[in-house]
């Protein structure tokens, strides 16, 4: 029996767990050696590949995967880095379809702001070719891109490469790249070429700026990260996560970029949901304290808050009161994630969001689990995806 039954489930937010050296088999041989020399600072510290390897294929730790489906997260989650076998994992997790994220490679290595963009771009299209097959064997695997903005004239190059890929959602940095707005007029083709390909453009976790260092010297013993080890994943770094893509969403809106593509849809992933009913209103008090002296404002088509309900959508965390957030936002914002096989995204999701959406309306509940994520993908989605057939809603 699949954890899914009797609903169509889109999940907007899932993973492949890449092993070290992964990545470097996707790219161009002139770049290997400065890719490995400047990516040596992203750990992949305890993953052992031949070890997972042979784990998973132990017919003993094969015996306990239905069981373990939920409970087993990392690379040792069924699926987690072979694409066989994460056709079976979803399967059983019964989704209608999975938007698929990489995990060390999802903020390109910080390679964006690092001063050389070639290498870069490089590591982009590595990425793109790497996850592409990773989801290739299975029309429910939904794989995104990378696209850097840092190189603008590239960045058409490489979401056009990435489309003829395969790949249904182009991914950018939520933090501005050196130099320049996401929301530059130069970037326009890009936005177009998204627009008439039917894809989306997302942000995720990852992709952000960090929270400085120096609020981590507090004179008290050092906190554990989320995961149990020393990196920087703690409740005080948690609150930096949505600053960088309040502010890339406000610049694109307040830059008329929406307005200029308004078949686009962007959406936020992972960077949880609770800022969303703030910074819809912050937008607001801003064009209203604005609107008079900025012709940008004058020519926007609508409200700061009405161009985000119209095209922005977001996923809220498992712990986050995604009932309210929709009731102090709009019902056509919030997407349903699984993180799958992330930790964060939890052992039981479904109850999780279910328990958090007690009293939401049917009709909010199917837009949440299904219509707001078709919305979202536009072309990206089979129509014949759209719904399980044995869907009974």
């Amino acid at each position: 029996m699949a954890y899914v039954e009797n609903r169509t489930v889109h999940d907007a937010d899932a993973h492949v767990m890449e092993l070290p050296g992964t990545l470097v088999q996707y790219m161009e041989a002139r770049y290997i050696d400065a890719f490995n020399e400047k990516a040596s600072l992203i750990s992949e510290k305890g993953v052992d590949g031949p070890a997972l390897r042979a784990k998973h294929d132990d017919p003993s730790f094969r015996a306990e995967e239905e069981r373990e489906l939920l409970l087993r997260k990392g690379h040792l989650a069924l699926g987690a880095f072979r694409s066989a076998d994460r056709v079976k994992a979803l399967d059983l997790l019964g989704f209608s379809s999975q938007l698929v994220f990489t995990t060390v490679a999802l903020s390109n290595y910080g390679l964006d702001q690092g001063g050389d963009p070639a290498l870069a771009v490089a590591a982009a299209r590595a990425h793109n070719r790497m996850n592409a097959d990773f989801c290739s064997v299975d029309a429910r695997l939904l794989a995104t891109a990378y696209i850097p903005l840092v190189d603008m004239a590239a960045a058409v190059d490489v979401a056009k490469e990435a489309i003829t890929l395969g790949c249904k959602g182009l991914v950018i940095p939520s933090v501005a790249p050196p130099g320049h707005s996401p929301s530059h007029t130069a970037l326009d083709p890009l936005w177009a070429l998204a627009q008439e390909a039917g894809l989306p453009i997302l942000t995720h976790v990852g992709g952000e700026e960090k929270m400085r260092r120096a609020y981590m010297n507090n004179g008290l013993p050092a906190v554990k990260d989320f995961h149990g080890g020393d990196e920087n994943f703690t409740s005080l770094s948690f609150m930096s996560i949505p600053l960088s893509v309040w502010q890339t969403m406000a610049a694109l809106i307040f830059d008329g970029v929406l307005d200029r593509f308004p078949r686009l849809k962007f959406a936020a992933i992972e960077l949880g949901a609770s800022w969303l009913p703030s910074w819809l209103r912050f937008m607001d008090s801003g064009f209203d304290a604005f609107r008079k002296g900025e012709e940008r404002l004058q020519k926007l088509s609508a409200r700061p808050s009405e161009i985000a309900a119209r095209q922005f959508r977001v996923t809220p965390y498992p712990h986050e009161p995604s009932g309210w957030i929709i009731d102090n936002s709009h019902e056509d914002m919030l997407l349903f994630s699984s993180d799958f096989p992330h930790v964060e995204g939890g052992r039981n999701p479904l109850k999780r969001f279910g328990d958090a959406l007690s009293g939401q309306s049917p009709r909010v509940l199917d837009k949440f689990y299904r219509d707001n994520f078709i919305d979202l993908m536009g072309q990206g989605l089979d129509r014949a995806l759209h719904d399980r057939p044995s869907a009974s809603l």
